[in-house]
This record gives structure tokens, C-alpha cells and sequence, in this order.
């Protein structure tokens, strides 16, 4: 009985053993052989099979730009310098003032977009910017009033006040104005990366309604900077 066992034992080792050498072969041989995967291929077409156009939302959005495209290529670490640089600058270049020259406009009407999330959804009946809210609440802290915001961008309290805008016609509060506005219409002009809405660049937010959220960051008078 014990001889048996032993026999046993030792060929039961000797098939292991044996298959271990066989996989350890193929494994050596399996990365010649087969071709590398293209995983980024692969995701775009589970995405394309995925998502279908649904009322306004079309599967166009789904295509990413220049900058889209480098950001998630770098999943999170800094672009190259040069790389960011010239994004920046197409973006920039796709920055325009207001067509009535108006950049400040109604900071009461600039509270109202910042609180309302609405827009862009395959329930919505339009995408024209009339329609559309800025949902600045989802991200930032603005008036102190409101304890319900987000934290994933940086806090807008006190915007317009600490960077010293008092008189929003004098000439030291031109180039703040003029900075914001770029930011707004197109952040990626300062981060090739930004996850903000380009509001402007995008025509989620026409120029009447980029002016009053100008004035809720800005206008002295706005609870933002009280």
C-alpha cells in the first residue's frame, strides 16, 4: 500500500511538473507570437457600440479634440511643456469679447445661472445657451449663502475682492475682467487639462449670460465679495 502511494505521489509530481514546463513555454512563446493589444482601439469601439444619439445629446460628443486627447493620453501627469503651451494657445485663440463690449453684466441673473445645473441632457428639448444653466454651485463655493457646493474646483469666494477689483470701470480691474472672461469662455487658454466648461468656445452660455456670472465673481455689490 505504501509503494503504491509513493508511485502515486510521484507521478502525480512528475504531470505537474511537467505541465508547469509546457505553460512556462507558452508563455514565453505567447508574447512573440501574438500581436500587442490595442486597448485604446478596443475602447473606442465599446464606447461607439455603447452610446447611441438620444434627443440632443448625439454620439458626436464622444470625439475628442486635440487637447481632450492629450490629457487622457497622459492619464493625470503634466503634458509636456511645449505640448501645453501651444494647446493653450489654440485654445486662447478661441477666445472673443463680447460683441456688445459688455463683460460685466447682472450679478443677480449670475446667481441664478450659477444655481441652475440644467442643460445639455437628452431630456432637454434645446441646446441653445438660453437654456442652459452654468452650474458653477456643482464645483465652487461662491455666496457664502449657499452651504450646498462642491469641491472638485477651487473655492470663487471673495474672487473679485481679493484680487483687488473695487471700481469694475478703472483700468487696474481691465486686465482681471479680461482674464476671467478668457477663463470662462475657455479655460483651457491657461490649462491645457482644465475639467471646466468651456462656456464660451462651446456656446453653452451665450455672451449676455457669461456677463452676469462675470458679475457674480466680480461686481463689488455681489454677495461673493460681502
Amino acid at each position: 500500500m505504501q509503494t503504491t502511494r509513493s508511485t502515486r505521489t510521484v507521478a502525480a509530481a512528475t504531470a505537474i511538473a511537467a505541465l508547469a514546463a509546457a505553460a512556462a513555454l507558452v508563455g514565453c512563446a505567447s508574447p512573440a507570437s501574438a500581436p500587442a493589444a490595442d486597448y485604446d482601439a478596443e475602447l473606442a469601439a465599446m464606447m461607439k457600440a455603447s452610446f447611441h444619439d438620444r434627443g440632443i445629446a448625439t454620439v458626436d460628443r464622444l470625439v475628442q479634440d486635440a487637447s481632450d486627447a492629450a490629457c487622457s493620453q497622459a492619464m493625470g501627469q503634466p503634458l509636456p511643456a511645449a505640448l501645453a503651451e501651444r494647446l493653450q494657445q489654440e485654445a486662447a485663440a478661441t477666445v472673443r469679447p463680447p460683441a456688445d463690449g459688455r463683460y460685466i453684466g447682472d450679478w443677480r441673473a449670475g446667481e441664478k445661472l450659477a444655481q441652475n445645473g440644467r442643460g445639455m441632457t437628452w431630456t432637454d428639448k434645446s441646446a441653445a445657451p438660453a437654456d442652459n444653466g452654468a452650474n458653477c454651485y456643482n464645483c465652487h463655493q461662491l455666496a457664502p449663502q449657499e452651504i450646498s457646493f462642491g469641491t472638485i474646483g477651487p473655492s470663487l469666494y471673495g474672487y473679485g475682492k481679493q484680487r483687488g477689483v473695487t471700481d469694475l470701470a478703472s483700468a487696474t480691474a481691465k486686465p482681471i475682467i479680461e482674464y476671467t472672461w478668457a477663463k470662462l469662455y475657455n479655460a483651457k487658454s491657461y490649462n491645457a487639462c482644465s475639467g471646466m466648461p468651456r462656456f464660451g468656445a462651446h456656446r453653452l452660455l451665450d455672451d449676455r449670460q457669461m456677463a452676469d456670472v462675470m458679475a457674480l465673481l466680480l461686481d463689488p455689490q455681489s454677495p461673493v465679495n460681502r
